[in-house]
This record gives C-alpha cells, sequence and structure tokens, in this order.
C-alpha cells in the first residue's frame, strides 16, 4: 500500500500544532499555580464542614462554593482572579487534544494501518491517551492544579517522541502486519497512560504528606501550597491503577497469544516481556498494598512509583537500548 504524503505531512502538522497548543496549556497552569491561594475555609473542608454559597477574602477574591466538603475534589480552591487562567489551561489542552487526536488518525489514514509501527507512533498515541485519561481523572475544579505536573513530562514526551525518535510514515516491518497489532499494543498503550496519571498523582501525593495542608514549611513550601489534600491525590492515583492493571494484563496476554502465532511461543523471557511481568507483579503489589490496612497509602504510593518508573523504563530503555525481539519497533 503506498503512502499518501499529504496526510502524512498534515499528520505532522497536526502533531506540531498540538505540541504548541499543549505548551501554552502549561504556561496557563503554572500562572494558575502561582497564583493560587488557598481558600480561608480550608481548614473545614479538612474537616468535613459543610458549606454554601460564595465567601469572600477581604481583597475581593471568591473563596469557596459547595455543598459536600468531605475531600471528595467538588470544593472550588481557586481565586477569582487564578481561575480564568485555569480555564485558559483546560480550554488549551481540550483544543491540543483534538489536534493531537486528529495528527493520530491522519498518521493511520496515511499509512492504511493503525498508526503503532514505531515508537514515534506508540509515545504519541500513548500521551494522547494520557491526556484523555488526565481530562477525565483531574476533572474536579480542586485537581486543577495538578495539570502542570501532567502537561510537563507529556511535553518531554512528545518532544522527544517528535524528534529524536521521529519516523517517516512507512509500512511496518513484516512482522508487525497483524491483526494483533491494533489490539495488543492500543491495550498497552491505554494502561500505560492511566498509569502515567497514577504515578504523577503518587508523586504529588508523597509531597504532600510531606508538606501537610497549613503546615507547609521550607524551600518547597511554595510548590507543596496549592496541592490538593493528600487523600484526594491517594484517590486519583488509586483509582487510575485500579482501572489500568487490568488492561495492561490484558494486553500481556493478548501479547503473549501473538508471540505464539508470530514466534511458536508464549513466553520467551525477551527483555521487553520480562520487564513487562516485573511491572505487572509490581502494579498487583501497589494494589495490595493500597487495600491492606498494614502497609498504609504511603508506603503503596512507593510502590506506585516504582512500577511507573519500570513501566517507562520499559518503554525507552528496553526497546532502544536492549537488543531483543522487539527492539525492531523503536528503531528507524
Amino acid at each position: 500500500m503506498p503512502i499518501d504524503e499529504t496526510l502524512s505531512s498534515y499528520s505532522d502538522v497536526a502533531f506540531q500544532t498540538a505540541f504548541a497548543l499543549y505548551a501554552v496549556a502549561m504556561v496557563a497552569a503554572v500562572v494558575y499555580y502561582a497564583m493560587f491561594r488557598e481558600p480561608r475555609a480550608a481548614a473545614q473542608i479538612a474537616a468535613g464542614v459543610r458549606q454554601t454559597g460564595y465567601r469572600e477574602r477581604p481583597d475581593g477574591d471568591v473563596l469557596i462554593r459547595s455543598t459536600s466538603l468531605t475531600g471528595t475534589g467538588e470544593e472550588y480552591r481557586h481565586s477569582d482572579r487564578g481561575a480564568s487562567w485555569a480555564k485558559i489551561a483546560l480550554l488549551f489542552t481540550s483544543i491540543a487534544f483534538v489536534f493531537h487526536a486528529a495528527s493520530v488518525l491522519l498518521r493511520g489514514l496515511a499509512t492504511d494501518r493503525m498508526p503503532l509501527g514505531n515508537m514515534y507512533e506508540f509515545i504519541s498515541f500513548t500521551c494522547l491517551l494520557a491526556i484523555g485519561a488526565s481530562l477525565t481523572a483531574l476533572r474536579k475544579p480542586a485537581l486543577r492544579t495538578a495539570w502542570p505536573f501532567i502537561l510537563a513530562p507529556i511535553l518531554i514526551l512528545l518532544f522527544f517522541g517528535g524528534t529524536n525518535l521521529y519516523s517517516e510514515a512507512a509500512p511496518v516491518v513484516p512482522a508487525l502486519r497483524s491483526y494483533w497489532l491494533p489490539i495488543h499494543v492500543s491495550i498497552i498503550g491505554l494502561g500505560a497512560a492511566l498509569f502515567l496519571v497514577s504515578g504523577i498523582a503518587s508523586v504529588l501525593y508523597l509531597l504532600r504528606i510531606w508538606q501537610p495542608k497549613g503546615q507547609e514549611h521550607g524551600r518547597f513550601a511554595g510548590l507543596a501550597r496549592p496541592l490538593p489534600a493528600d487523600e484526594i491525590l491517594d484517590r486519583v492515583a488509586y483509582r487510575t491503577a485500579v482501572i489500568g492493571f487490568p488492561i495492561f494484563s490484558v494486553g500481556v496476554i493478548l501479547g503473549a497469544v501473538w508471540a505464539e502465532g508470530a514466534w511458536g511461543r508464549f513466553w520467551g523471557w525477551d527483555p521487553k516481556e520480562t520487564v513487562s511481568f516485573i511491572s505487572w507483579v509490581i502494579y498487583a503489589g501497589y494494589l495490595h498494598a493500597r487495600s491492606t490496612s498494614g502497609w498504609g497509602p504511603k508506603r503503596a504510593a512507593w510502590i506506585n512509583i516504582l512500577g511507573f518508573a519500570t513501566t517507562v523504563f520499559n518503554l525507552f530503555f528496553i526497546n532502544i537500548v536492549v537488543s531483543g525481539l522487539h527492539s525492531y519497533a523503536g528503531l528507524n
């Protein structure tokens, strides 16, 4: 099947546009984070006191409107001035998401296949899913301050994928010409996207419990002050991991089925398979620790971060540096 160079070029333009829009959203999110002021009613929120209507500070900032202040993330935790920057960040993120989706779609149409045949395409696809997951998981107003920490790694991944790992639109290698490609790789990408959101939430959770709300101190006080309550961050990390783990598990199982058809065995301890199994064990350990009272959410968060680090290691080091049956997926 010949490559449609016109659609391929449109895909590249859409990718670059999405990157620029994500960068603008990042700037707006950082401005909102820097302007953030904790409501005077924060202590009552932490205690679960019910409030309704608006309250104002002497400087005129709108403080709070809520009907259920029990740490669910429903509270409005922003000033009137900062709210506009939060809306700008969400607007540009949403528009960038549309252009990003168009880039992935056009790449697939240009090559007449699922755009998952190399590292550039996989990173773009996974980042697209991560943004979609973030738009869902961070939809509560209380979680808007988490956006800089989501957009920063997304921009790094897209920049690295669009420069060092960029591949011209082309047919895939023979081993990838299978109906298993869109099934297995897209499921793995979705699981990795959810783990990205979960891992970042756990990092922010550890920062928050190190700097408790209302008791921030030291040089990191300004960084920690706008963060949501630790219970909210822990809940985001756990819920995204709970969804991501079975998805990732299905992806690993289907990969084994594909391997049996392509290489004549379900499992051969290829480096990619080995590290994927290690990641699976770590995330299983996180979910077990998180639901076991003896461990506590703090220890569980460290396990979750270890799982995310292993996933990133598997994506880059195993695909690019280590020689194995999966290495061709990341090389031009």
